[in-house]
């Protein structure tokens, strides 16, 4: 009985783990951050992405309205360059359960078992985005930030899970120095 009543959490945060964006960011310790307020894009860079034009223009508009709200302002003179690079892989889970009342804890043969054995097999992609700002004057790089999910492949969700994607990571930029 309890099984049951843990069934439902379980199952929900497997999906909504599912759904996030796990984040991580790097950074130059010596670099003064309240510097930097104006940008542009590594056109050079950018065109290397081996990406669609649709998705590399959903991921610089992204990065646009993040920076906005961050108080940044787009430039032709600009103190950091804004480039992306992206990866993406296959996965594959394979879950195996049994099927009825085999339910239950320890080794050895089950008598309550019947149905047999299930086996399901589901794909995703999981995708990388990396976001990174270089400082235009020295052409070094000060903060570089990575996104990894899944990626929805329906195009109405593609938009907000960009989105996301871009929100999550800059939410890291500035650095909070320690």
């Amino acid at each position: 009985m309890k099984t049951i009543q843990i069934l439902p959490v379980f199952l929900l945060l497997v999906l909504t783990s599912c759904s996030s964006v796990r984040v991580a960011s790097d950074y130059d310790k010596n670099a003064d951050f309240n510097q930097y307020k104006t940008y542009a894009f590594f056109k050079s860079g950018i065109d290397k992405v081996e990406i669609s034009d649709l998705d590399k223009r959903r991921i610089l508009t992204a990065i646009d309205t993040e920076l906005a709200s961050k108080g940044f302002t787009k430039s032709e003179n600009p103190d950091l360059l804004i480039n992306i690079f992206t990866k993406s892989r296959q996965q594959v889970d394979v879950n195996q359960f049994n099927a009825g009342w085999g339910y239950g804890w320890g080794w050895g043969w089950n008598p309550y078992i019947w149905g047999g054995r299930s086996t399901s097999v589901s794909t995703s992609t999981q995708g990388m985005l990396y976001i990174d700002l270089i400082d235009a004057k020295k052409k070094e790089l000060i903060w570089q930030g990575e996104g990894i999910g899944i990626l929805n492949q329906n195009i109405d969700k593609k938009d907000e899970r960009i989105q996301e994607f871009v929100q999550k990571i800059l939410a890291k930029y500035p650095p909070e120095k320690k």
